[in-house]
Parts: structure tokens; C-alpha cells; sequence
């Protein structure tokens, strides 16, 4: 895929392991502490503002099957396959993220094989899940494709897959050119280049659907579908470096009934699911 304007040096990985070791997603927005309620309370602000996850992910459905789910943040969908009974593993890039997950199923009395890893190298054998789950994590990978390929390798024939990584036709991708293409006379930025130096953590990288389907080429049942999210539509918090009196006064005119109308295909969310061909 064309991503040679969003390649990163040899450092890669260990830029984007710095990164996300500094706070897990949505840490330093939604969590207030460690406790068993401010958990509680970040899964409760997680789900009202995605309250798509829980249809994509299907957790009740995870019952008695294993499952992985690969990057697991905070630890909130984790918890919800923990709790729906799914014999469980998880991978993560950063330390961090694996002790908030491992101290947030202790407080609620739940369990999973947890573990630091590389969704390029996933530490399991071939055909070891009935699901593997990932949320907005493999866009960050320096080499998606070669997470993407790991995602089958540890499927079982008939396994499932549910996936999202990010849509480059979206709001928020162009939201994030004007800002810092347009506005400081660099018209000619791409849009692989925006999201690689503005959003999240270095390199990070956006797709089509065509290219979403084509990392996962040879897989069956392939659906891929755009979220509309919070992001695109303005509502919820921003991370600190995006947020400014622009920001601020794009809140209160952003149309948002209209871009719901008119715009539901340019959302950052690009869901992708489908099973291991048999």
C-alpha cells in the first residue's frame, strides 16, 4: 500500500511505545483514578460516546470461546469479555496498559492472560482463537499489514475477526489538514501525512475501505463499514494539543444534523469484520 510518506525510521516501534506509555488511550481524558469506580466510571463515558462497540464486538457472544483481543488499553472491552465468560488473552505494546487491565479485572474479580507484546508477532500458535478483537490499535503498528496477517495467523479456520482502524476520508482527517496543512500555507500536505504527525501517536495511518479489505485479503465474510464518531462530530473531549479558540468556536457552529445527513461515510471509524477462511 502507498504509506512511503508516513514510514518512520528504524525507531518506529519504540517511538510509538513511548507514546502510548506516557498515558493509555483515553487515560488522560476519562480515567480520574484506580479505583474500582473510576473504572467503572470510564467505561460508563467509553460506551456513551461509542456506544457502537458493544454490536461490533459482540461480548455476550464471546462465551466459552477464546478469545484475544490485541491492544487493550484501558481495559474496558476486556473487562466486558472477561465478565461475559470468554476464556481470554491480551496483548498489549506498553507495560502500561497491561497493568491498568490486570488491576482492573482484579478489583472486579476477573481474569485473563495478560501479556506485553507486538501485534506483528503475536507471542501464540497458529489456530488459537475463535475471536480476535482489536480496537483502534493497528493503525499505529509501523507494519499494519503484518499485524493484519498475524490477526489470521492465530485464527482458527471459520474464527472470527473484528477490527477498526482508522478511515482516511474522514472528518476529522480533514479537520486536521486545515489546521495544519491549509492554515500554515501547505496546501499540498497529504493526508497520509497529516495523521502520521498529528494524530495520536507517530505514524499513525489511515485507509479506504478498498485498502482495509486488502490487508485482509484471503479472509471470508469480509465486511468493512464508517462510523460517524465523536471526534468527526465535534462532541467530547479533544486532546490537549488539538484543543484552542478554533476548536472552541467550531464546537458551537458544527453542523451536526446536517454531516449525519449528508456525511455519514466520512467517519474516522473504519469497522472491519470477517472470518478465517476454512
Amino acid at each position: 500500500m502507498p504509506r512511503s510518506s508516513a514510514r518512520l525510521d528504524s525507531s518506529a516501534k519504540e517511538q510509538v511505545r513511548d507514546f502510548w506509555d506516557e498515558a493509555a488511550c483515553g487515560e488522560d481524558l476519562y480515567l480520574r483514578g484506580t479505583a474500582a469506580e473510576d473504572y467503572a466510571a470510564q467505561a460508563e463515558q467509553r460506551y456513551a460516546l461509542e456506544p457502537y462497540i458493544a454490536d461490533f464486538a459482540r461480548f455476550e457472544a464471546a462465551k466459552d470461546k477464546d478469545v484475544l483481543e490485541i491492544g487493550v488499553g484501558l481495559g474496558a472491552d476486556h473487562q466486558r469479555f472477561a465478565a461475559a465468560g470468554a476464556r481470554l488473552s491480551g496483548v498489549d505494546l506498553t507495560e502500561r496498559a497491561i497493568l491498568h487491565t490486570r488491576q482492573r479485572l482484579a478489583l472486579f474479580g476477573l481474569a485473563s492472560d495478560l501479556r506485553v507484546g507486538d501485534a506483528e508477532r503475536l507471542p501464540f500458535d497458529d489456530g488459537s482463537f475463535d475471536l480476535v478483537y482489536s480496537w483502534g490499535v493497528i493503525h499505529h503498528s509501523p507494519e499494519t499489514d503484518a499485524a493484519a496477517r498475524e490477526i489470521l495467523r492465530v485464527l482458527r479456520p471459520g474464527g472470527r475477526f473484528a477490527v477498526m482502524i482508522y478511515h482516511k476520508r474522514s472528518l476529522i482527517g480533514y479537520m486536521l489538514w486545515l489546521r495544519y496543512a491549509l492554515l500554515r500555507g501547505r496546501p499540498l500536505t497529504s493526508l497520509d501525512e497529516i495523521y502520521a504527525r498529528h494524530l495520536e501517536s507517530p505514524g499513525t495511518k489511515a485507509y479506504s475501505p478498498d485498502e482495509a479489505r486488502a490487508l485482509f485479503a484471503g479472509a471470508a465474510e469480509v465486511e468493512v463499514r464508517t462510523i460517524l464518531t465523536h471526534g468527526d462530530l465535534l462532541e467530547g473531549k479533544a486532546g490537549q494539543r488539538h484543543e484552542g479558540p478554533l476548536l472552541s468556536f467550531a464546537r458551537r457552529i458544527w453542523p451536526r444534523r446536517l454531516i449525519r445527513r449528508l456525511l455519514p461515510d466520512h467517519g474516522l471509524f473504519l469497522l472491519i469484520e470477517g472470518r478465517k477462511s476454512r
